[in-house]
């Protein structure tokens, strides 16, 4: 639950399943003056359910937690705090990148070093008192998708349209195809909605691509994409607006 107002002190939540690094990261709360702590979660399902009842500007959150990541709790959140990551392994710079977190630190943690991270939060929060969803694309004609240990901009009048393939979405830009691990939700908050609309639960397309419809499908590139009934009409709807 974000703060809808500019704040002078940050309400913190730490999320963590190692009591010492909660602790470590608490003690540098306590030490901040513009910072002011509100609990401590010992797993992401259980920061789900705080989130949703308790105020909090800005998350330090661990990536590597038993049932639920980190990053998956951020996937699961449509208006989610301003975030820094806590986590043992450098191997998630993309993964912050990607979830337009506010900074990355490594365990464990030097005051010195989570100072510069706070400070980075509260500078963001002062100049956007609504932050942006952390899975906003940085710029409003492109974004960026990790195909295999890359990043790749995508531009997204490029982009004809989205399918999803078990674990992974196949992006398909005209007769290139890139293959990313991600969910459809998480292409969707990515892709602007003017741009794009859901057809079927694991098909997205790109309005300006819609050759046309024919027999409950929609027609891009001379392929037919199947429009879920539960899509249909809001389908229809948006191609008329588009």
């Amino acid at each position: 639950m974000p703060n809808s107002t500019t704040p002078t002190v940050l309400r913190c939540l730490v999320v963590d399943d190692d009591p010492l690094a909660i602790q470590v990261i608490q003690n540098c709360i306590t030490h901040t003056d513009f910072l002011e702590p509100v609990g401590a979660c010992s797993s992401a399902i259980e920061a789900a359910a705080t989130l949703r009842t308790t105020p909090v500007d800005l998350l330090f959150l661990d990536v590597d937690m038993p049932e639920m990541s980190g990053l998956d709790l951020l996937d699961t959140l449509t208006e989610p705090p301003l975030v820094v990551l806590v986590t043992s392994s450098r191997d998630h710079a993309v993964a912050a990148f990607e979830h337009r977190v506010v900074d990355y630190l490594v365990k464990p943690v030097a005051y010195a070093r989570f100072l510069k991270a706070a400070q980075k939060a509260f500078e963001t929060a002062q100049a956007a008192p609504t932050p942006a969803p952390a899975a906003s694309p940085v710029s409003t004609d492109h974004t960026f998708v990790k195909v295999d240990s890359k990043l790749v901009r995508v531009g997204f009048d490029e982009v004809h349209y989205v399918e999803a393939l078990g674990d992974y979405v196949h992006i398909v830009l005209g007769q290139q195809k890139l293959i990313v691990y991600s969910t459809m939700r998480a292409v969707e908050e990515k892709f602007p909605a003017q741009q794009f609309v859901r057809i079927h639960r694991s098909t997205i397309v790109n309005l300006r691509y819609v050759q046309a419809i024919d027999d409950n499908a929609v027609v891009i590139d001379g392929k037919h994409l199947p429009i879920g009934q539960t899509y249909l009409r809001d389908v229809l709807q948006r191609l008329n607006k588009f």
